[in-house]
């Protein structure tokens, strides 16, 4: 989702209009730009879709908004406030607001207009009764093959399908790209059947490189309608993932064995069995993270359970002239972060256990073989040596791009301020 910054909430104030002044006319109605508004609870999320720029206010804040969206004047909104509610708002902050979200057009400038959006039909051809029946066929399959046959079930050895390692990273290379793409693509198809547009972006997670799918106008759509756009990533992830079972399955030797075609799809499969479990390593702000946020009303989950694990950390040190001030929290995080905050120890846990027990013998195995093979005193052969050149390079340059990106990312994050992120 894309970082905005909440406005501040209509203050009480005991002094009139003219007393607190406004800046500019108090009497001239403000031009804003076509807005929508989605009531859930509490809170009331405003946004712009022509730019994804979205808010949330409280109920009464949302009305003044409303007001002066209509035509009323600042005077004339804040009247209708006191008389609604008994005491003035801070108007002019709420002004202020609106202008540093976008939300208030210039003297020259025209309504922001939404364009249509594009591969609705597709999305719903996507997501509709027949596809489902036909994506849990093949998920059912894939598991009942592997029942009768367990040398489908994808492990770690299956990534070695050659005795070539630079064969063996560019397949698995080559292949990620249309599988993500497949993953993102759900993701975006799934809201942009509900109008909503998407854009996508490279960042990294812990050791990861990872391809995110922004869906920020999500936050202005009923919350009951987010759920499939944020799962439908891991929906194409188990429908390929039993696709790659059944290929491998289909393709066997004619006695059997599993053949060449077999073990890649097989070494594919295992590549997609742990990006889908990657989902759940919490920490990482993956679907299931979203998930979970949407579904609890989190504003920022994650950072609440940083802060809060690292003041338990300060209070168990005797730190306590360092702990975070807790009171700016939004209460449902604070809530979250009791239990949540564990799960991301529990995640950073079993992420470094999948490397060290899945992934890393088999990197092991492989750069030391590739190593090898130049003092080998020529008996590998300039293929077996341009082999694990190639190897090498695409490895270690792989890590180079990862260490890159993280470090551009903090870079950006130390120029920006703050932000209130909207789950």
């Amino acid at each position: 989702m894309q970082d905005t910054t909440a406005p501040p909430y209509p203050k009480p104030e005991e002094n009139s209009m003219a007393e607190h002044g406004i800046r500019g006319s108090a009497d001239t109605p403000l031009a804003l730009h076509p807005l929508v508004y989605l009531d859930d609870g509490e809170e009331v999320t405003i946004g712009r879709p022509d730019t994804d720029s979205y808010a949330i206010f409280p109920p009464d804040g949302a009305q003044l908004v409303r007001r002066l969206a209509r035509g009323a004047t600042p005077a004339q909104a804040s009247d209708w406030y006191a008389a609604e509610y008994g005491e003035r708002a801070d108007v002019e902050d709420v002004i202020d607001a609106l202008r540093e979200l976008g939300f208030i057009r210039g003297a020259d400038e025209k309504p922001g207009a939404v364009e249509p959006v594009r591969w609705q039909r597709l999305g719903r051809a996507l997501f509709s009764p027949f596809a489902w029946i036909c994506y849990a066929a093949i998920v059912l399959w894939a598991v009942l093959r592997m029942v009768m046959s367990p040398d489908l079930v994808p492990t770690p050895q299956d990534l070695l399908f050659s005795d070539y390692y630079a064969v063996i990273s560019i397949v698995l290379l080559v292949a990620a790209v249309p599988l993500i793409a497949i993953h993102e693509a759900f993701h975006a198809l799934a809201a942009r059947r509900l109008g909503v547009r998407s854009r996508t972006r490279m960042s990294y997670r812990f050791y990861f490189l990872v391809v995110e799918t922004a869906l920020d106008g999500l936050v202005a759509v009923e919350r009951r309608k987010r759920y499939l756009p944020i799962v439908a990533g891991m929906v194409a992830d188990c429908v390929l993932l039993g696709l790659l079972i059944a290929v491998a399955d289909t393709a066997r030797a004619p006695d059997g064995a599993l053949s060449l075609t077999s073990r890649v799809c097989l070494g594919l499969a295992f590549a997609a069995l742990l990006r889908l479990l990657w989902q759940f390593f919490l920490y990482l702000r993956t679907d299931v993270y979203v998930l979970i946020t949407t579904m609890l009303g989190c504003v920022d989950l994650h950072t609440t359970s940083i802060r809060l694990l690292r003041n338990r950390l300060l209070r168990l040190l005797g730190r306590t002239d360092k702990l975070a001030d807790e009171s700016p929290w939004h209460p449902v995080d604070r809530r979250a972060a009791r239990w949540y905050s564990w799960l991301i120890v529990v995640g950073y846990t079993v992420s470094l256990g999948t490397f060290v027990l899945a992934l890393a013998p088999v990197l092991v195995r492989m750069v030391s073989g590739a190593v090898d093979r130049y003092g080998s005193g020529g008996h590998a052969g300039w293929v077996g040596l341009v082999d694990s050149s190639v190897f090498l390079l695409l490895t270690f340059g792989q890590l180079a791009l990862t260490i890159w990106i993280a470090a551009r990312e903090r870079t950006r994050s130390r120029r920006s301020r703050t932000h209130h992120v909207i789950a």
